[in-house]
């Protein structure tokens, strides 16, 4: 249930997304699902890619600064209160959560998590029957 997810830093000039894109494109990983973070001097690009270990060797390469985390991607209704009710479980079990982004896709959604403790909210959500994507599974959409 644990993705791992890719944090690069990027200064912020014209194309410097463009080539992460192509580096990663031209060496056949998919993007699965990104969101990017920026101030006035550099941004921070969180994804989740089809080949985890390639694209850290392609990007180190090419001196993109790269660390890994882990998160979690529950799976949700996308209809409104679907959300709230799952970060409410997540709240009411002191789990803080540091930053989070979602796509939908039709009648579900998906909320890629990066919590504090996230052993202790991987056993939360599940114990409540909520749905959380393997990397496997993420990778498919």
């Amino acid at each position: 249930m644990l993705i791992k997810q890719l944090s690069i830093f990027l200064e912020n000039k014209k194309g410097r997304f463009t080539e992460v894109a192509r580096l990663l494109g031209e060496a056949g990983i998919n993007m699965s699902a990104f969101t990017v973070s920026e101030n006035s001097d550099f941004g921070i690009l969180r994804l989740i890619v089809s080949d985890t270990e390639k694209a850290i060797s392609i990007l180190r390469e090419k001196l993109y600064a790269v660390s890994v985390t882990e998160v979690v991607c529950l799976q949700c209704p996308n209809h409104p209160g679907a959300l709230a009710r799952a970060m409410e479980i997540i709240t009411e079990a002191g789990i803080f959560v540091e930053y989070m982004y979602a796509f939908s896709q039709g009648d579900t959604a998906h909320v890629v998590i990066r919590p504090d403790d996230i052993q202790r909210c991987v056993e939360v959500l599940q114990t409540n029957k909520l749905k959380l994507l393997a990397a496997s599974e993420l990778y498919k959409l």
